[in-house]
């Protein structure tokens, strides 16, 4: 999938008991390309008698059918199953066909179809990005709870991945098949779009920007499906489960990629090349790895990795070198050096004396003897890293434009 011209789009429409404005967004976007309609469980429509995904003719819907005389695709689902499942029931069928991208756009008319070039304008470029819709709030009547959902779900994309993306939220998207068949996703509901960007970008993918209008009616005309309680919880539990992924530290397997491995401070010089590869920056490799060991040298007990996940992430840097330049602060070494130099500032001597007394019943003296340590050295150890870290990266980097340069 390198040519622009190998690019074949199908355009999705997931509804779900958005009868009325169903017709006015189909009609548009059959100007840009086939159309199917992914009918997840409505309860507002006529059945239809075939029912299944099929070829439908013009004449195939009742006369009351929002799609009557239109010449769509159409997938039923016999109960609702979530707006994911949809998705995923509009990319299956067309693999069917032969096409290698879905263009998903809701039904409730929020969305401009006339905003679908953009899309196809952007998946011709880039064949195997992830584009999503980035909603144009500068317009009347848009939610608060948009907002705030929309900037909330950013941040914590910026935490998992360490990358940004404009509107995490909008379900305006163009998917390459290729990426979705290489991912494992577990959401089925309104969670499978914040899901499928965090795995996407996990495995190697690039997430991008398309900018698109918006239209939000009167509070008292809107149409939401979304539960706040249940979709909220859902969201909760997805964000837990991802961020918990995204500390540990043994990388995702890269699919967009050649190279691939583990990052680990026992294997520098490899996990250097491996980072390298990925188009990061001596520099800023050298000051994820100084953070990480600033970090990992205060007495913050069992919050290290997450509070290096949230600094890194919320600083663009990379994860990966901060949390494995971390492990080089577990105990003892680091701790001990750090009540001798606390110690030492207290009392003007050093400890020598290694007992259940001096440890034990004295645990909160040393403790605090950590902390006031970890002042001097944190500063002290993370300069150093950084700059074995930049040295090596240095190498390692004039190794790879230089084959003949042994690492």
């Amino acid at each position: 999938m390198t040519a622009a011209s190998s690019v074949l789009p199908l355009i999705v429409v997931p509804v779900y008991n958005h009868a009325e404005s169903l017709r006015q967004i189909v009609n548009a976007a059959l100007c840009h390309g086939p159309v199917l309609v992914v009918d997840d469980g409505s309860t507002d429509m006529p059945a239809v008698p075939s029912g299944t995904i099929a070829v439908m003719e013009p004449d195939a819907f009742p006369p009351t059918h929002p799609l009557y005389a239109l010449p769509v695709y159409y997938a039923h689902h016999p109960h609702n199953m979530g707006k994911g499942k949809a998705i995923l029931t509009g990319a299956a069928f067309a693999a069917t066909l032969g096409r290698t991208h879905i263009v998903t756009i809701d039904a409730d008319g929020q969305h401009d179809p006339q905003d679908i070039p953009a899309f196809l304008s952007a998946i011709r470029n880039e064949p195997l990005a992830i584009f999503v819709g980035k909603r144009d709030f500068n317009t009347p009547n848009v939610p608060g709870g948009s907002r705030f959902g929309r900037a909330f779900s950013n941040f914590w994309f910026r935490v998992q991945t360490g990358k940004d993306v404009g509107d995490s939220q909008s379900g305006f998207r163009a998917y390459p098949l290729a990426v979705l068949n290489k991912l494992t996703l577990a959401e089925s509901h309104y969670s499978f779009e914040v899901e499928v960007l965090v795995r996407a970008s996990w495995a190697g993918f690039t997430v991008s920007d398309v900018p698109i209008r918006v239209l939000y009616p009167p509070r008292h005309e809107r149409i939401s499906h979304f539960r706040p309680f249940m979709d909220n919880l859902r969201l909760t539990i997805l964000n837990t489960r991802l961020t918990t992924r995204a500390i540990m530290p043994i990388p995702q397997k890269k699919f967009a990629m050649d190279d691939a491995g583990k990052i680990t401070v026992l294997r520098p010089m490899k996990s250097l090349r491996l980072l390298l590869s990925r188009n990061e920056m001596p520099r800023d490799l050298a000051v994820s790895g100084a953070i990480g060991v600033f970090i990992g040298t205060l007495p913050i007990f069992g919050i290290h990795s997450l509070t290096i996940l949230l600094v890194l992430g919320a600083l663009k840097m990379n994860k990966l070198t901060g949390l494995a330049t971390s492990q080089l602060c577990m105990p003892p070494f680091v701790p001990a050096m750090c009540i001798e130099a606390g110690h030492y500032m207290r009392h003007g001597t050093f400890l020598t004396e290694i007992s259940w007394n001096t440890l034990g019943l004295e645990g909160l003296q040393r403790i605090w003897e950590w902390a006031l340590g970890s002042l001097l050295l944190a500063p002290v150890l993370a300069f150093l890293c950084g700059l074995v870290v930049y040295v090596l990266a240095l190498i390692v980097q004039r190794s790879l434009a230089d084959p003949e340069v042994a690492p």
